[in-house]
């Protein structure tokens, strides 16, 4: 699965987390590199470190709620 490890990752910082409830938190691997006010700040700060290598942005909540997001996305036919 992908981003298993950062998930795990975030799982178990959880706790030391939740001093920054609201903020994003940019993991890679098993390490935590960092909380940002915005979204966008934590994402260009994850490009700028790790390039294409996986990372993952996520906000810090007590209650983790579900998104999905992919890149298999395919244009609907326009004839």
């Amino acid at each position: 699965m992908a981003l298993e490890k950062e998930l795990a990752t975030y799982k178990r910082e959880l706790p030391k987390l939740m001093p920054n409830a609201g903020k994003f938190v940019l993991i890679h691997g098993d390490e935590v590199s960092g909380v940002w006010e915005t979204y966008q700040d934590a994402l260009q700060e994850g490009y700028r470190v790790f390039g294409l290598k996986s990372f993952l942005v996520k906000q810090i909540q007590a209650v983790d709620v579900i998104q999905h997001m992919t890149r298999d996305v395919h244009p609907l036919c326009q004839s």
